[in-house]
């Protein structure tokens, strides 16, 4: 039986982001039904549930993809619209999905600037460019890679997800989504970007990660939030669930072993 990871949470007068009643329709089908979520500062929050649950609608409403029918986006206690993925990355949301988005032609620097390039004279700055991803891959602590010139077709599936969590850092993010991001990783790379999660937070940015893998959020999370049926069904410090636990609230959408851990929860 996996168990929570002993983080200390980070107390925030406020949450960075939160959802308040959102819900979302495809034509006939439901996808949110009154979804109420916060997102803190310097803790991960691991989004989990059953396939269909409504994770990927979730996130891509943060990301400014789905626009919500109903409900409130609240933006460091402030009522905000996402309408568009720059509205959110002008807010300080940075998403990093599943296929990573990464040009595989083009190196780590070019990867990293792709569409936000820096000028100089009207021609690219390249020294500074280079400066700045070295310097935001060295705050990672993102030491595998050989050279930031290196096209991104020869990094491994682990070196691949560490740069593009560090594009999104590098654009001043305060909160990143990210979708997956050990999915169809080794041992050794899973645990490097699990180490690279964790520090992330550690460095006080909120991180919200959608996962299957109940180990990886038990290893990283802090707080655990459960969908079922497009309803969140329960937000809960990860120290206060286990396995058993979650796969109920995933596949019925309630657990009479929940009060085995103790406390109340968020939901």
């Amino acid at each position: 039986m996996a168990q929570a990871a002993a983080h200390e949470p980070r107390n925030s007068a406020e949450p960075l982001l939160s959802l308040r009643g959102i819900s979302k329709s495809f034509g006939a089908v439901r996808a949110l039904a009154e979804v109420d979520l916060d997102v803190p500062a310097g803790q991960v929050t691991a989004l989990v549930g059953d396939n269909g649950a409504g994770k990927s609608v979730t996130i891509k409403t943060i990301a400014g993809i789905h626009t919500p029918d109903t409900g409130q986006i609240l933006w460091q206690g402030n009522p905000v619209q996402i309408r568009t993925p720059r509205e959110a990355s002008e807010l300080g949301i940075e998403t990093v999905y599943q296929d990573l988005a990464l040009a595989d032609n083009l190196d780590i620097v070019q990867n990293m600037f792709l569409g936000r390039e820096r000028l100089r004279h009207w021609a690219l700055d390249e020294e500074d460019m280079e400066r700045s991803a070295g310097e935001t891959l060295r705050d990672l602590q993102v030491t595998t890679v050989r050279s930031i010139r290196q096209p991104v077709a020869s990094l491994s599936g682990g070196q691949r997800q560490s740069v593009a969590i560090a594009k999104a850092v590098l654009w001043n993010s305060k909160l990143v989504v990210m979708d997956e991001p050990t999915a169809a990783l080794g041992v050794a790379q899973t645990r490097h970007v699990l180490d690279l999660v964790r520090r992330l937070a550690d460095q006080g940015l909120a991180v919200l990660m959608v996962s299957h893998n109940m180990i990886d959020v038990f290893e990283v999370a802090d707080r655990v939030a459960v969908l079922f049926l497009g309803r969140v069904v329960a937000v809960r410090p990860a120290a206060e669930l286990d396995l058993r636990v979650v796969v109920d609230l995933m596949t019925a959408g309630a657990s009479t072993r929940l009060g085995e851990k103790g406390g109340d929860g968020d939901t």
